[in-house]
This record gives C-alpha cells, structure tokens and sequence, in this order.
C-alpha cells in the first residue's frame, strides 16, 4: 500500500519524522508532503489565488509553501503517482480534541481534504500536558499500536479516525485505545487587555470543561482517544 503523510508543523517536525518511522513499517511505499513552515492552527484554508511553490527535498519528500489542505490537494493533483490508499497527518504537537479543536485544526483539515476525495485517513495529535517532554519513541510505539488497529477497519465514504494521544508520565500506566465520540463543549475564550486595544487570549486548555467518556476526558485521563469524524 501508498501512504501519503503531511502535517501542520512543518516538514521538519519531530512528530512527522516519528510517523514517518511508523508508517515506513506498515507500507510499501511512504510519500511525504508537508508544509515548509509551521502551519498550525489554520483550519482549511487553501491557496487558489497564487502560485504554490514546492521543493524535493529527498526521495518522495517534498515541502510545500503552502497550508496543510494544499499539500492534500498538490500531492493528489500533481506529485504521487496514483492515489494514496491512505492519508496520515500528524503527529501534532499537541491536542486536536473535541469539536472546537477539530474546526481550527491544519493536521484535520489535511486529512479532510484527502476524504472528501474518497481517500480514507488518519489524524494524530500528542497531548502536551505541562512540564513534561515529549518521548518521540514512545509516541511512535503506540501510535503503530492503535494502527495497525485502525488500517484494518476502512472508516467509510466521508469519515476518518482522529486519534489523540496521551502525555502520561514516567511509570504512569501504558494507554489503552479507547474510542469514543468528540467532545461538545468548547474551550473557554478569555482575553485580557494588558493595554488599550491589545488583547492577549488567556484561555487555559488543560482546564476545558468536559463530559465523561468525551475524547477530552479519555485523553486527559491517559488513555489513547480514538474518534470516528466526518466530513
């Protein structure tokens, strides 16, 4: 099988070159085509109305100067030789949880661009909980785990899985793969004005409000989060 692999962090992000070591497990054939820069929190946006420049930057590498939904749309258009069987985004730093999260999400918005072509895919985030480093290591041990789970089930025409996983501490216990359903409530958005006409968002996402059983709660709580999202 084809994998295609993109991300919203950039090409040169620890978490892609950890799903790159995963996915060159599980596939014959691993493309990776992601943004130049950080691209972060930018939702679906795409380029139509300027050049979208791009660079080989190794053997099925390119980087792309442009939004994670235009590296989707590029490699489908222009640089893969077929269609990918699968399209994986990630891993982000950081959570993708609930809707609120979802909505803003360049890694989701890759992977939706892919399903709305008919190409089923993944999403992974790595919570970042505070004071704690990330072990890349272990990210890409459990995110082969709760692969090799999800490549099995075609999640269906305009659905993909998104998967968040936990941040737990030395000696905490190791996650289990939970599905569950999206989180409704929305973050909590507080600014303050630390001078006239300039606001800085203070909201605090480790404390957002929850609902047992949501991916928020199950994440939090340490244990991998797997969702089935639409388009």
């Amino acid at each position: 099988m084809l994998a295609l692999l993109t991300n919203d962090d950039g090409i040169a992000a620890a978490g892609l070159a950890a799903l790159r070591s995963v996915a060159e497990a599980l596939f014959a054939e691993v493309w990776i085509v992601a943004p130049a820069a950080q691209m972060s929190q930018i939702g679906h946006r795409v380029t139509t109305d300027s050049p979208i420049r791009y660079e080989q930057r190794g053997e099925r590498i390119f980087a792309v100067e442009g939004t994670p939904a235009d590296c989707t749309r590029v490699a489908l258009a222009h640089l893969l030789p077929r269609a990918p069987d699968w399209i994986l985004s990630g891993i982000n730093h950081g959570g993708n949880l609930g809707r609120h999260d979802f909505a803003i999400s360049g890694t989701v918005a890759a992977v939706r661009e892919a399903a709305f072509a008919g190409i089923p895919g993944v999403t992974l985030s790595h919570y970042l909980r505070r004071g704690l480093q990330v072990d890349w290591e272990k990210a890409a041990g459990r995110t082969r785990r709760v692969l090799e789970e999800l490549l099995a089930e075609t999640p269906g025409s305009g659905h993909f899985w998104n998967v968040n996983l936990p941040h737990p501490a030395e000696g905490e216990a190791e996650p289990r793969v939970v599905r569950c359903e999206q989180e409704r409530h929305s973050l909590h958005v507080i600014y303050e004005e630390r001078e006239p006409g300039q606001l800085s968002y203070i909201g605090d996402y480790h404390e957002r409000p929850r609902v047992a059983g949501s991916d928020v709660d199950v994440c939090f709580h340490g244990d991998i989060a797997v969702t089935l999202a639409s388009i």
